[in-house]
């Protein structure tokens, strides 16, 4: 957003270790190669990066033909140790119905860990979304169709007989015969009667990593709309969340549970948003030595900060950024690269108490904006002015709701 000079290099650095490697690399620190933590996650860093600069690699010093590359490489090709780059894809793309695939939980391959299937299962049907964007920006329509169909993948992991406390449909582990592995959906949460943990450690044999399965049902961040539908509408959804955030299921500690805050957005509810993500500030976030609510994880923890201070939230491969008041009365937004600066001026700003802070109305560079919960990326690139008008009605929806895959997809 501020630049994407620092943000090329990181990424062309990812693609050189595919050329050199073979694979991107999964976690990367200080040199070092890590095993993975969830999914594929260099993918959506380079999708990121190609649906927002893709347009100027040339001046970035990028090869937008090597990042697809190594994107595909990713998707399709399996590693001699999935353990520390690429994805089990054999068995991704070998169980499942037509275009729909799952880790299963009872194959034993020598060639990584036979764990995490759940969570790595719902995280690669994101990554083949990133890729799919990719495609699309690329003219690959084949490529953007396959990708995309992929991308509902995590239909094939969501089992509607489990219930708690009311509510019914969870991730859970499947079987290479189609039966799902029950696990309480408490599973390695503050509530979990065994007291399980979800890390990489031996004893993690359940499925799931950092996180829950009450956590990782809502981890389709690229469609919220499908997974209203999965949880009974909009009412229901937003039960659920209240009931996640209420209950402490909610772990700000881990990014799984980052973009829930912000769901409340898609069932048109943004004033339920702001008031969880100031939450999330003033709860867990402070100016002490230890105002950091765990492990920063290479930044991860200080942007989501940074990011929600600003009342913003990117929705990773794609030009869509979440929107929700700031915690300042003006913020410039300045990109060196393009010599632009972006100003979100809050209007009626009255301080961070909760009375007052939720958006009313929205004007681009003047012009009145289709929604209340969203801005377009070409705000950021071209630079602007936005102003928010701040006020007391928590009642107003977001007028244009964000978009999902399966309510048409992205520009």
């Amino acid at each position: 957003m501020t630049d994407p000079r620092t943000f090329a290099q990181i990424v062309e650095a990812q693609i050189d270790i595919w050329r050199n490697e073979g694979w991107l690399p999964e976690c990367r620190g200080a040199t070092v190669q890590h095993y993975i933590q969830g999914g594929s996650n260099a993918d959506p860093i380079l999708a990121e990066y190609y649906v927002k600069w893709g347009s100027r690699s040339s001046e970035l010093g990028v090869s937008n033909d090597d990042l697809y590359s190594a994107l595909v490489t990713n998707a399709e090709k399996q590693p001699d140790n999935w353990n520390l780059q690429g994805r089990q894809t054999e068995v991704w793309k070998q169980y499942g119905t037509y275009s729909f695939c799952y880790v299963p939980a009872d194959i034993w391959e020598p060639s990584g860990a036979n764990t995490k299937q759940a969570s790595r299962s719902v995280e690669y049907a994101f990554g083949d979304f990133c890729i799919s964007q990719v495609a699309k920006g690329l003219n690959k329509t084949e490529d953007h169709q396959k990708y995309t169909k992929r991308a509902s993948n995590f239909l094939n992991s969501w089992d509607d007989t489990v219930s708690i406390d009311g509510h019914t449909g969870f991730i859970q582990n499947r079987f290479q015969n189609g039966t799902f592995n029950f696990t309480d959906p408490r599973h390695c949460s503050i509530h979990d009667p065994l007291e399980s943990t979800c890390y990489l450690n031996a004893i993690n044999t359940d499925g799931f990593y950092e996180s829950s399965p009450i956590v990782d049902m809502q981890y389709v961040p690229h469609d919220t709309a499908k997974l209203i539908e999965l949880q009974g509408g909009k009412d229901k959804f937003v039960k659920r969340l209240d009931w996640i955030f209420e209950e402490g299921y909610f772990d700000v500690s881990n990014e799984p549970s980052q973009q829930m805050p912000f769901m409340y957005h898609y069932a048109d509810q943004p004033a339920k948003s702001t008031k969880r993500s100031r939450e999330v500030i003033s709860k867990f976030y402070n100016l002490t030595d230890t105002g950091i609510p765990g492990n920063d994880d290479s930044g991860a923890m200080a942007s989501y900060a940074a990011f929600y201070l600003v009342g913003l939230y990117p929705l990773p491969a794609t030009r869509q950024i979440l929107l929700s008041s700031p915690w300042f009365p003006t913020i410039n937004i300045t990109n060196a690269f393009t010599n632009t600066t972006t100003t979100i001026n809050a209007i009626n700003f009255k301080g961070n108490n909760q009375d007052g802070v939720y958006v009313q109305n929205v004007t681009v560079n003047g012009q009145p904006w289709k929604s209340r919960c969203w801005l377009d990326w070409d705000v950021f690139e071209q630079g602007g002015v936005v102003d928010l008008v701040l006020g007391e009605d928590e009642g107003l929806g977001c007028g244009d709701v964000p978009a999902s895959l399966s309510t048409g997809g992205y520009a």
